[in-house]
């Protein structure tokens, strides 16, 4: 079936097995991001093991990219995809919660990178894997950031995608943990449209903040705009 696996340019991420199949938030988010050589990123969440993939990628190999993931099968999956790419050396994942892994974790990262569950109201999914991956009661807000601020070098960020109603909570929560707002890039479907998603990138330090907007499409249904190929060119067949 077709929806087993989604091809880029340079990996496959077969999906047959994951709560969560590769969509355009963790896209967005893997090549927003910021990540570089020689630094020491987590995927917080993995899922297929998408958003720790295009890391390697864009860095060449050459950081050191940890993955966390919950749910079993996704675990599995994500292993999968990374053992198969050609920057698996750089790559290393771990089968449990992310505030199991904060626990236990000595170690603090340059970059922390999260698509994270953002649905806060209980809405069960139709599988408890599924229900995992979309809900917040897994992974709450506070909890992520919490665990953000312990594992994080002081000039570290941290970086997530949310819809708009649940950006604007998680921005004020972040504000009340001692975060500050670097980056946010509110992304359009279309121009005029409302905004349908924030990119947001998070530090320790008090900064400027830097707005930016991206629109996904030029007012016609698969005809992207300039700026949304620029963004994800490196990974997408069609560009």
């Amino acid at each position: 079936m077709p929806n087993n696996y989604f091809q880029f340019k340079q990996f496959t991420i077969q999906q047959e097995g994951s709560a969560m199949k590769v969509g355009t938030d963790g896209v967005l988010l893997g090549a927003w991001c910021k990540a570089q050589k020689n630094e020491t990123i987590l995927d917080i969440g993995t899922g297929t093991g998408l958003i720790a993939i295009m890391l390697a990628q864009r860095t060449e190999g050459e950081a050191k990219i940890d993955a966390v993931e919950i749910d079993h099968e996704s675990y599995l999956q994500a292993s999968e995809n990374i053992a198969n790419c050609k920057w698996n050396a750089s790559l290393k994942i771990f089968h449990q919660s992310f505030q199991e892994f904060t626990n236990v974790k000595n170690q603090v990262y340059d970059r922390l990178v999260c698509n994270p569950p953002y649905f806060m109201n209980g809405l069960e999914a139709k599988n408890n894997a599924r229900t995992q991956a979309r809900s917040a009661n897994y992974l709450p807000f506070e909890d992520l950031l919490q665990g953000a601020k312990k594992l994080l070098k002081e000039s570290g960020s941290l970086s997530v995608v949310l819809p708009v109603e649940e950006g604007n909570y998680f921005l004020r929560i972040a504000k009340l943990q001692g975060f500050y707002l670097k980056r946010k890039t509110n992304v359009l479907p279309n121009p005029g449209k409302a905004t349908k998603r924030y990119l947001l990138e998070f530090v320790l330090k008090k900064c400027e903040c830097e707005l930016q907007e991206l629109v996904v499409e030029n007012g016609r249904r698969h005809v992207y705009s300039p700026e949304y190929i620029a963004l994800t060119k490196e990974f997408y067949l069609k560009f």
